[in-house]
């Protein structure tokens, strides 16, 4: 699915992204204090620190700003995990370094995630399909992670499982954001990565029934 071409009236691409940054920035803070239907164009013109004339000059509607929003985060989130993965790692230890990388580069960019997760089904027909294809990539960047343990003989998840344990790695991270209400009230995020990467790769520590009628 190719990326959507959001219309812009200007002809300088650097101006244009520099703009569309300024958009992304405002639009964010914007949706996630009022929600995406509820902030108005003029209002992100007005945060973005221009006219709401001068913001059609990069876009062509409001969806398109969720949709710059959307693209742009997952791009981030993707750019700040891969600076932050150690090249020279593997096994175990890879595993968890490129969990634990994901849910930092999710504590950084926060609001910018919780904004995609809320406000993502508001888009409609191709925009959405493409960033949707965006959040599955990186679950199935997840998947080669796992494919690697799994090779090595550190795991014995068949695919399915595989599949699975990826898609629970990328909402575990979305979770710090969507739950953050209660979860950074009671947590920091060296304990939630902590204690997330015990319970992923090591469970609850279910007794078995003989040691659960002994206590």
């Amino acid at each position: 699915m190719p990326k959507k071409d959001v219309p812009s009236l200007v002809k300088d691409q650097r101006l244009i992204d520099k703009r569309r940054a300024q958009i992304v920035k405002a639009a964010v803070q914007l949706f996630n204090e009022k929600g995406y239907h509820k902030a108005t164009t003029r209002e992100v013109a007005k945060a973005s620190g221009f006219s709401i004339g001068t913001l059609y000059e990069y876009i062509g509607s409001k969806e398109d700003i969720l949709y710059l929003v959307c693209d742009s985060v997952y791009d981030e989130v993707v750019r700040k995990w891969e600076k932050l993965l150690d090249k020279e790692l593997t096994g175990m230890e890879r595993l968890e370094q490129v969990v634990e990388a994901y849910f930092r580069v999710v504590d950084v960019l926060q609001d910018e995630v919780l904004v995609m997760y809320q406000e993502t089904k508001s888009l409609s027909g191709d925009a959405l399909k493409y960033v949707l294809q965006k959040e599955m990539r990186m679950k199935e960047m997840f998947e080669v992670e796992l494919g690697r343990v799994r090779e090595a003989g550190l795991i014995t998840l068949n695919d399915r499982q595989v599949s699975l344990a990826a898609h629970q790695i990328l909402v575990l991270g979305q979770m710090w954001t969507f739950r953050r209400w209660a979860l950074q009230k009671e947590f920091t995020i060296d304990e939630y990565v902590r204690y997330q990467l015990q319970q992923l790769f090591y469970g609850f520590s279910v007794k078995s029934s003989a040691e659960n009628v002994e206590s």
